[in-house]
Parts: structure tokens; C-alpha cells; sequence
């Protein structure tokens, strides 16, 4: 499939307007985010724009003067929570990616959650557990999930599969929020696609190592010097009708949340062939091997372009 120009909401990019790629952050995500910040603004400045980098160390970056649009690749907190994007819409500065209320809701596992049970999209049953007087248990049996949720990359997240494992899973996951998200959990396919100006691109399956699950040790194995990881597959192998399903679900969270520009939207497909919704990232992985550059360059987008166009949707969105 080739990535089909939409002229509805983009602007060309003026070659002599200031980029600044705003990476890094104060979140638990920071060397990630400092990886895809480095890629984008190597990407912006082979394809001849002006960019140039800032890495955010506070909650109040300072946007060099000039600046036409920040490319903002700060993942998870304050990145991608709504934060940033108050911040540059005081400072009256356009920026890449969703906007401030759409940011808040995406970010916030309970609050995607509820929008997509209020919007029919397929997603795993789920209980909030308020710990914040003690670390309880939920009332959801085992097997779950439990996480904190407003934290991105499988921060703080567990699989508890027995109930000897449960208190110990909820009290980790308490460290990072008091209240939990617990979902059922869903054994299938790991599966993620990309939603760009509200085109559907290929499928990418995620194939975690053996016995493992995809957590931050798996899909970031650089961080801790170690080597392998997960796997990647795109386009997914899928048959024709699963393909449809996984993108028409992943295309109804991306609505039901009412994201602007561009979202990666986590999708488990189980073993009878239906899709449960996760969740769906708003500042999404921007190395050149990342997940949503990846299902770019099997539509035809090279990651050069990728770059140029969300920055070209994302000033449509913003005038």
C-alpha cells in the first residue's frame, strides 16, 4: 500500500522556517525519547530544513527565539500528557502531534479506557483499585494486568498469572501512581498499527522473546546493554479479514479519542479472531527502527518523509 497524499489539513513546509526537535523530558522515558529526538533531527536536516535540537531537563524547556514549530518527541510524561502542549500553546509556539485535551485523555490509561467502553471500541474489562490508603487487591481474578496509568513504555507494568504473584505486582505498580488500572488479561498477538491524518498504514506484529512479554527490557534492550529483544514483522501476517479487523479497531480508537495528526494504536488479536484495543500513543517512537517508521516505509514513506509530513499535518492542525 502506498501512503495516499491527503491535501485536506497539510501545509508545505517552508525550508526556511525553525524547526526545534524538542527530545528528552523529566519522565522515565528520557534516553528513548533522546534517541528518537537525535533521528528526527538528523532526518529534518538531510532533507534540507532547518532543525535544530533542544533537550528538555524541566517542565519549562526553553524554545530557542524564532521557532516556527516544535517537533515534539518527548514520550510519556509531560510529552505526551498534555503538559508540553499547554506550555508552547502559552507561548503561542505550533507544535507536532495531538493537541492539549486529546494528549490528556490519551495518556491516561483509565480515562482512554473509559471513552472506549463509552465509544464500543473492542478493549479488555478493567477495574480501577484505589491504593492510595494501602495496596489492596482488585476484584478482577487472575489472570490480569496491572497498570499505572499515566505512565508509557510498560513502565511499572505486570502480568500477575498466579495470585501468589498478585500482591507483590500490585504493590510495584503502586511505586509509580496509587491509583491502578487492572485489566483481564488477553493472551494473542501483539499487534500495533499506525494512523497518520486518519490513514490506516500497515500492521506490525510484535514477537516478544520466548516466555517474555513486551516490557521495556524487550523493547528497549540498548538501554541495559543487552542484546536481542523482541522481533518485528511488517506488514503483519494476517489473513485479509484480520487485517481488516485489527485496522478498523485500531481506526475507532484513534476517533473515539479524537486524536489530531498521528497516533501508534497497540491492538491484542486472540485466537478466535477478535481485536482488543490497549491503548494509543501520541508521541509514538521516532528512531528510524521504530514501530511507526517502520509501517511509514512499508507504505512508502522513507523516514525522511515521515518526519517532513507530520510536521506538515501538524501546522495544518495548528492554523
Amino acid at each position: 500500500m502506498r501512503f495516499e497524499e491527503r491535501d485536506s489539513v497539510q501545509m508545505k513546509l517552508d525550508r526556511n522556517l525553525l524547526i526545534t526537535v524538542l527530545m528528552g523530558g523529566p519522565g522515565a522515558e528520557r534516553d528513548v525519547s533522546l534517541a528518537s529526538g537525535k533521528a528526527v533531527l538528523k532526518a529534518l536536516t538531510d532533507q534540507g530544513y532547518q532543525a535544530v535540537g533542544v533537550e528538555a531537563v524541566d517542565e519549562t524547556p526553553e524554545i530557542p527565539e524564532g521557532t516556527g514549530l516544535v517537533f515534539n518527541v518527548i514520550h510519556g510524561t509531560f510529552g505526551e500528557d498534555g503538559g508540553l502542549q499547554r506550555y508552547l500553546e502559552g507561548l503561542k509556539i505550533p507544535y507536532t502531534g495531538a493537541g492539549t485535551e486529546t494528549s490528556e485523555v490519551a495518556f491516561d490509561k483509565d480515562l482512554s479506557k473509559q471513552r472506549f467502553v463509552a465509544e464500543n471500541v473492542p478493549t479488555p474489562a478493567s477495574e480501577m483499585v484505589d491504593c492510595s490508603e494501602g495496596v489492596r487487591l482488585p476484584k478482577m481474578p487472575v489472570p490480569f494486568v496491572v497498570k499505572p496509568p499515566r505512565e508509557g513504555s510498560s513502565v511499572g507494568i505486570r502480568v500477575v498469572k498466579t495470585e501468589e504473584e498478585a500482591l507483590a505486582a500490585m504493590e510495584y505498580a503502586a511505586e509509580f501512581d496509587k491509583h491502578l488500572l487492572v485489566e483481564e488479561f488477553v493472551e494473542g498477538r501483539e499487534l500495533t498499527v499506525a494512523v497518520i491524518d486518519g490513514e490506516v498504514f500497515p500492521v506490525v506484529e510484535i514477537i516478544p522473546p520466548d516466555g517474555e512479554w513486551y516490557d521495556m527490557a524487550t523493547k528497549y534492550p540498548w538501554l541495559s546493554g543487552k542484546s536481542g529483544g523482541s522481533q518485528y514483522v511488517c506488514p503483519a501476517v494476517l489473513t485479509p479479514e484480520e487485517e481488516g479487523i485489527v485496522k478498523a479497531a485500531a481506526k475507532k480508537a484513534y476517533d473515539a479519542l479524537g486524536i489530531e495528526v498521528y497516533s501508534r494504536v497497540d491492538v491484542l488479536l486472540n485466537s478466535l479472531g477478535d481485536p482488543y484495543v490497549l491503548e494509543a500513543n501520541t508521541i509514538p517512537g521516532m528512531t528510524e527502527t521504530s514501530l511507526l517508521p517502520m509501517s511509514g516505509e512499508e507504505a512508502g514513506l522513507s523516514f525522511g518523509e515521515l518526519c517532513v509530513r507530520i510536521a506538515e499535518i501538524s501546522l495544518g492542525a495548528r492554523t
